[in-house]
């Protein structure tokens, strides 16, 4: 398997190892955004969230709190992409941890809002809801 990531968990590629469970490895992003930028990784290779198994989705989140609490970020950013045009770079699950200090370092966001109708709002929760 190519996967850069399956490769840190097996060992073959060295990195910064902050946390390693049975279903998870945290460890410090390379090219990080901002002092202590992690990388939260589940161990089964999935391209998507939805690849994943629930029982190992579950620990990402509480694992990321544990490193935004570590290096005691008062703002922070928790990512997690899916899909190359949603900026996903590895095509393997990972959730970033990433600290906000200040105005110019961590995570950038331009959040382009839609105008709200809340009709079509309407109709979709319906039709999302009835899927369940």
């Amino acid at each position: 398997m190519s996967c850069i990531f399956c490769k840190i968990i097996k060992g073959e590629i060295p990195c910064f190892k902050l946390l390693d469970t049975p279903h998870l490895l945290a460890f410090l992003d390379i090219q990080p955004l901002s002092r202590g930028h992690a990388l939260v990784i589940p161990k089964t290779h999935g391209e998507r969230l939805h690849d994943i198994p629930d029982a190992e989705l579950a620990e990402l989140l509480p694992a990321a709190k544990k490193l935004a609490l570590l290096v005691g970020a008062e703002n922070y950013n928790i990512l997690q992409n899916n899909g190359k045009i949603a900026h996903q770079e590895v095509g393997h699950v990972h959730v970033h941890m990433i600290p906000k200090p200040n105005d110019t370092e961590g995570l950038s966001i331009k959040w382009p809002a839609q105008e709200t109708d809340m009709e079509k709002l309407k109709a979709l929760a319906e039709e999302l809801k009835a899927k369940m």
